[in-house]
């Protein structure tokens, strides 16, 4: 196993249960089902709020809108106080609170499924809460879900960073990060939704968190075993650090069973020093001085869902990547792996989420229900330049995949595993971090997948 069974997994089972199928939603990507029959068209529409303008168009209760070069969302006068116990510690405590509402914010064409992402500063004593409400396309509400309790540390003022089980209407489910309806095929979509942050701190302390950034990427695209080969666009092979997460087998096994699972930090932990930004040596002090690389350490422990009990929450990941300063950084899925190219080549590398058996990925040598690796460049053949964390050293990271293998195990929906049953694909979900004064070409392959 090169990670924890990922919740792309569980959710593509529930819907198989719910539906006849292993449904789960994903990009739009012309596509050829068994039998030949091309599926409909589908969609991916992103949504976040973060300039000083989207912050003064929602509603707030207690909340500051703060100008600036990076516009952000505060705690102004607390709207009131409330009893929070953390399931994780047995700790009850009480916190101030003030809320921000996003508009009614409408997707180009109704969901199947809406992951959330968030950018944010959490100081000690302070989180956050992340919760999305919205309509049906029947005209009935959507309950107000929490897709996310959310702290950067882990101290003793600090809740545990969180996902939150056992939430649905019976009609829609989160599953741990990803609301999705139960039954597609039914025709039930998510018509219209709003995001609510909530800011919470220790009475009277006068501290805040700080967010930069919410939204989300709503999506409703069709099953597919297979998708249609694209042709290769021009190659270009990004610097990016070179981590792997099995030099850290059995390290801290508290975080999600130690380095053997690490995958998604250790990509956000490679991406994030691409860009410059690296955790301190007095973030680092509590790390055994004998291991190597203990940033990845450090990426594992704030990026751990102790609800999940694991490392690869998806939003969390790029909330970590967030926390270091001048980075943004969203959950997304692509509609192609031609939009993956385009931010390449703008000198954006791309962390992708893919399930694969062993024989549909040559030179891997495993497979997987479940893999983070991170996309660094294309050959002038058009194979996909990988630093893929699931390999025996660092030095062997960097990998070489056949283009027409990957482009399809990243963007399918649907799968066999060894045993011949239909399991989900990841369909197109990656992670996109970037810094807050991109170039001129990385500010374009943004702006033309709708992130800003």
């Amino acid at each position: 196993m090169t990670s924890s069974t990922p919740r792309r997994t569980v959710l593509a089972a529930a819907l198989a249960a719910a539906a006849g199928t292993a449904a789960a939603a994903v990009p739009a990507v012309a596509s050829a089902a068994p039998g030949g029959r091309a599926p409909a068209p589908g969609l991916v529409d992103n949504r976040f709020w973060s300039s000083y303008a989207d912050w003064r168009r929602g509603t707030a209760a207690g909340t500051r809108a703060v100008p600036g070069l990076r516009p952000g969302l505060v705690i102004d006068r607390p709207a009131g106080r409330t009893d929070h116990t953390d399931p994780h510690t047995g700790r009850t405590s009480t916190w101030e609170y003030a809320s921000w509402t996003s508009p009614e914010y409408t997707p180009a064409v109704p969901a199947t499924e809406v992951i959330a992402s968030w950018n944010a500063r959490t100081p000690p004593g302070t989180w956050i809460q992340i919760e999305l409400s919205g309509t049906y396309s029947d005209s009935t509400a959507v309950p107000r879900y929490v897709l996310g309790r959310w702290a950067s540390g882990d101290g003793t003022e600090d809740i545990r960073r969180t996902s939150v089980d056992d939430q649905t209407d019976g009609r829609s489910s989160v599953w741990t990060d990803t609301f999705a309806i139960d039954d597609p095929a039914s025709g039930l979509r998510l018509r219209s939704y709003r995001l609510r942050l909530t800011l919470y701190r220790a009475p009277g302390s006068g501290r805040t968190p700080t967010v930069w950034r919410v939204g989300a990427m709503a999506s409703d695209v069709p099953d597919r075993f297979t998708v249609a080969a694209s042709a290769p666009g021009p190659a270009r092979e990004l610097a990016v650090p070179r981590y792997s997460q099995n030099t850290h087998v059995g390290q801290y096994p508290e975080y999600d069973n130690g380095g053997e699972a690490w995958c998604s930090p250790t990509s956000s932990q490679m991406v994030v020093e691409y860009w410059g930004r690296r955790p301190s040596a007095e973030d680092l002090a509590w790390v055994d001085p004998a291991f190597a690389d203990p940033q990845v350490c450090h990426a594992a422990r704030f990026t751990y869902d102790h609800q999940y009990e694991g490392c690869g929450n998806w939003p969390f990941n790029a909330a970590y990547a967030a926390t270091y300063p001048g980075m943004n950084a969203v959950v997304t899925r692509l509609r192609s792996l031609t939009e993956l190219e385009g931010l390449v080549r703008a000198g954006i590398p791309v962390i992708t989420s893919q399930s694969f058996l062993e024989e549909e990925l040559t030179g891997a040598g495993y497979g997987t229900a479940g893999h983070l690796m991170t996309v660094v460049g294309f050959t002038p053949a058009g194979d996909v330049v990988a630093n893929d964390p699931a390999s025996p050293s660092n030095e062997a990271v960097r990998r070489v995949y056949r283009r027409r293998e990957w482009e399809n195990i990243w963007l399918r929906t649907k799968r066999y595993d060894a045993n011949g049953k239909v399991r989900g694909g990841t369909g197109g979900v990656c992670y996109v971090y970037w810094p807050t004064g991109p170039t001129p070409a990385q500010r374009r392959a943004l702006r033309s997948l709708g992130l800003r």
